[in-house]
């Protein structure tokens, strides 16, 4: 099948950005790489801040109506505890939200920062003023970890980018399993980067967290295009199974949005684009998104638009000329459930 190019599906809020560091109530740098949630039928956004040493942390804003009115707290929300904890040693950062309905409670997957380098650690909370810290859930170097709301035949689902320091390794999704959101296992890769000129080549994250629909699981994730002069970061869609997470539906061949304005195109890291949250408001998707690590803004999209859009993308997840690739050169999975393009590792622990 022919592609064509469909251009960005997510249309910027007019007025973007919605959050600046002069909005805050305390003195800090930057503000950016939103969680986000409707609680109580507020917008609430979980932001991370860094401060004027470079170390991040994160505060909450709600607002009503989701773009502006926005009542921040006056104080970080979830701190760094190195103390008690020292994988967040250099801050924290970065985090997913999702609302675990058998526990009735918020999971609060973020990034710690340790002197090893970054790592996923998990709490829970039910207001977004005290939290249950679960500590570290991986080990480094690890990212963008989010928590799927629903058991999968009585285990727990989350999805990360472990990254390599081995020269010339990609950064792939992964998938985990667990019994009781701290002991993770059955580790395998859910989408692999692609190779060469595509836009998602090499390194790829999770954005926000799964979102549920009657379709399947979707999933944005970032991926991140290499020249010689910079890197920038686009969004990407794909869809999984309802019943079975690890199966790759359908993966958009083309980013769906990037960076396009001067907010998003210049700041302390450039060409940068990175939602950490969305939610759905009827049938519009909004994401709200760090645009060039110095501000927040938001962008939307109807979920009817996303889900036709997504059916019409490749089964596998990449065109035939790669697939044959692909196939030559890395392997290919004989277990149907995960597509005909799907190299299966094991990390070997």
């Amino acid at each position: 099948m022919m592609w064509k190019d469909q251009g960005e599906l997510f249309q910027r809020y007019k007025k973007n950005p919605i959050l600046n560091v002069e909005d805050w109530p305390y003195q800090a740098h930057s503000v950016f790489n939103p969680a986000a949630a409707i609680v109580n039928g507020i917008t609430l956004l979980m932001v991370r801040v860094e401060d004027h040493r470079g170390f991040s942390h994160l505060t909450v804003a709600r607002s009503k109506n989701g773009i502006d009115g926005w009542e921040i707290d006056r104080e970080p929300t979830l701190s760094p505890d190195p103390v008690n904890y020292p994988e967040e040693i250099y801050g924290i950062e970065d985090p997913r939200i999702t609302y675990i309905d058998e526990i009735g409670k918020w999971a609060v997957a973020y990034t710690a920062y340790s002197d090893s380098g970054p790592l996923p650690s998990l709490a829970l909370t039910e207001d977004f003023r005290n939290f249950e810290r679960m500590g570290a859930i991986l080990p480094p170097e690890n990212k963008d970890a989010a928590i799927f709301p629903v058991r999968f035949k009585d285990r727990w689902a989350m999805l990360h980018r472990p990254v390599s320091g081995m020269a010339g390794a990609k950064a792939n999704i992964w998938i985990s399993f667990s019994p009781d959101m701290k002991y993770w296992g059955e580790h395998e890769v859910l989408l692999y980067a692609r190779e060469g000129g595509w836009w998602d080549a090499n390194k790829i994250g999770l954005s926000p967290q799964p979102l549920l629909t009657s379709d399947g699981w979707l999933i944005m994730y970032h991926g991140v295009r290499q020249t010689t002069s910079k890197a920038s970061y686009r969004l990407g869609l794909a869809l999984l199974d309802l019943e079975d997470p690890r199966k790759v539906l359908h993966r958009s061949e083309g980013w769906v949005f990037g960076p396009r304005e001067m907010y998003e195109r210049s700041g302390d890291v450039n060409d940068v684009v990175f939602p950490c949250g969305w939610v759905l408001v009827n049938d519009e998707i909004r994401i709200y998104y760090g645009s060039a690590d110095v501000s927040v803004s938001m962008a939307s999209a109807k979920l009817c638009d996303i889900l036709e859009y997504i059916h019409g993308c490749p089964e596998t997840q990449c065109p035939d000329e790669y697939c044959r690739w692909f196939e030559e050169n890395r392997g290919i999975s004989n277990d149907p459930k995960k597509g005909d393009c799907k190299l299966k590792i094991n990390l070997g622990i």
